[in-house]
């Protein structure tokens, strides 16, 4: 029987790598000259700050283009509202997201629809069983087509 695993993974080095090239940036940039702009990662965020509102969305942009090129899908920021900080500043919260809940494990289940497929969740990923290679493949392609606001990856595939 073959099967495939459904994940949603994030590359650490690589977020590690974007916003540091987008420090850097913001650190070279003639329009971000005393604007107190800032970029901090955590375990589980990324944080901007900037003295007003439209900087902070330059500033945005900035790490939306840099996880770009480093081939982080923008899926996984889920932004969080503008909020009032410190010092007349302004500050975003972007939380990484990795792992599939329970919520969005269903939402992929739904949206399977071949016969002869079964799944089932584990932990923070899905497995994927069929009797032939095909109706993977067509899962699989399925899946791409469709949205669920979360960046998907297909490891494990076996016959």
């Amino acid at each position: 029987m073959a099967s495939f695993d459904v994940v949603s993974e994030l590359d650490m080095q690589e977020v590690r790598n974007a916003v540091d090239q987008a420090a850097r940036e913001i650190g070279n940039r003639f329009d971000f000259k005393d604007t107190k702009s800032s970029i901090e990662l955590d375990d589980s965020s990324v944080t901007m700050r900037s003295v007003s509102e439209d900087r902070l969305i330059a500033l945005r942009q900035v790490v939306e283009e840099k996880f770009v090129r480093r081939q982080v899908s923008l899926k996984s920021l889920d932004f969080g509202t503008v909020e009032e900080a410190a010092g007349a500043t302004v500050r975003q919260v972007a939380t990484l997201q990795a792992g599939i809940s329970s919520d969005k494990a269903k939402e992929i289940n739904k949206a399977l629809g071949v016969k002869g497929i079964q799944s089932q969740t584990q932990g923070e990923q899905l497995r994927v069983n069929g009797k032939k290679r095909d109706q993977l493949q067509e899962v699989i392609a399925a899946l791409k087509g469709n949205d669920f606001e979360i960046p998907l990856q297909f490891n494990n595939f076996r016959d």
